[in-house]
């Protein structure tokens, strides 16, 4: 029986990063501007003046202390407040097919593997580029890899639904190893006019590879044991662009054609999801949450993830059960549980447990439990 390993991981990260002070001077200038030009409308009750933010309530809300972005200076302009990114030609690598490859690239290396051992390529994120062609066919051409490629979008839990294809793929003979890469724009579809959500997100790009077992020598990378996936269906998140926008253009440019979200809902509903998800998942495989050295878990909110530690084991989580990447990438979609594992899987001994969990959008909630070989 073909069993499925994770052999490696990968991560871009952009170089541009905006701290907390510096995103809250820009949007706080951008409130000014803006209440400065409705002032009558505002005085007068036909218009609710703009709040300013704060480093502190950012912090508080999110645990978020900064975020990496493709490009800052067009996030910090308050006369413009979303990133600049050009436009290439069709004769040039997309953004994200260059963030890719670097992720794949370090996962490769760290499994010992070159493009010739991967069969597969799944792109698997919140948002991509373009519908067709495929952003993973042009980063499977992009590395030289054979067999074949495709996209995938479960929004925040893209990597763990493609994990699972991936080992799909592996344990059914489709594939020697699979590449899954996210790569993450978040800033692209972030609406940094908005008080409420404008600190969220960050760009990274992430990448795992999924080989056979047999392929991998002992005591190297994680067993898979398990992968659950679950979706129920709420409007609390949700980004209505699309290409039938230009159907209606009453809808062109209004503020649910980017990230919207009911935050108090989704948290309240999501977050004992997620912790009975992870739980009926262990004891399928009959394990407990006590077996369990790590969580990796969906990096979108601070306080969610450790609501969430509290559930599962009964107790507050450490740090090193439950390691935190937010302070530094924020919410990265779906990268944020890839990245929390590449960073923070060491010190842990053969046979020790953890479970890497997505959750968001849809809703969707990804799990998936591993063995340190």
């Amino acid at each position: 029986m073909i069993k499925a390993v994770i052999s490696g991981t990968g991560l871009y990260t952009p170089p541009a990063t905006i701290d907390n002070d510096e995103l809250v001077e820009a949007f706080n200038a951008y409130v000014d501007k803006y209440n400065a030009l409705h002032a009558e409308a505002i005085a007068n009750g036909t218009l609710e003046a703009l709040q300013p933010s704060s480093s502190a309530f950012i912090e508080k809300a999110s645990g978020i202390k900064r975020r990496h972005v493709i490009d800052r200076e067009g996030i910090l302009d308050p006369d413009r407040m979303r990133p600049r990114i050009p436009e290439r030609s069709d004769d040039e690598p997309s953004v994200q097919c260059e963030m890719a490859v670097v992720a794949c690239r370090e996962a490769l290396a760290q499994a010992g593997r070159t493009v010739a051992d991967v069969d597969a390529v799944i792109a698997a994120c919140s948002n991509f580029q373009r519908p067709y062609p495929a952003m993973s066919i042009e980063i499977q051409q992009a590395l030289g890899i054979d067999g074949f490629a495709y996209d995938m979008n479960v929004a925040c839990s893209s990597a763990t639904f493609g994990l699972q294809a991936a080992i799909n793929a592996v344990e059914n003979g489709t594939a020697r190893a699979v590449l899954v890469v996210s790569p993450e724009i978040c800033s692209g579809h972030l609406n940094f006019c908005d008080r409420d959500s404008h600190f969220i997100f960050g760009d990274a790009c992430t990448a795992i590879l999924v080989e056979r077992a047999d392929a991998v020598a002992e005591g190297a990378g994680f067993d898979v044991l398990g992968t659950r996936l679950l979706t129920r269906f709420s409007n609390n998140i949700r980004n209505n662009f699309g290409f039938l926008n230009r159907a209606d253009e009453s809808g062109v440019g209004k503020p649910d054609k980017l990230f919207i979200q009911q935050g108090r809902k989704v948290f309240k509903e999501v977050s004992p999801l997620v912790a009975e998800t992870i739980q009926t998942h262990l004891e399928s495989l009959g394990l407990q949450a006590t077996d369990l050295k790590r969580m990796w878990l969906h990096q979108a909110n601070l306080n969610m993830n450790q609501l969430i530690a509290r559930r599962i084991l009964g107790r507050d989580a450490t740090e090193e059960e439950a390691p935190v990447i937010l302070d530094e990438y924020a919410n990265t979609s779906s990268a944020g549980s890839i990245i929390a594992f590449h960073l923070h899987r060491q010190g842990l001994a053969t046979g020790d447990l953890g479970v890497i969990c997505s959750f968001g959008a849809g809703y969707s909630i990804g799990s998936v439990v591993i063995r340190k070989r």
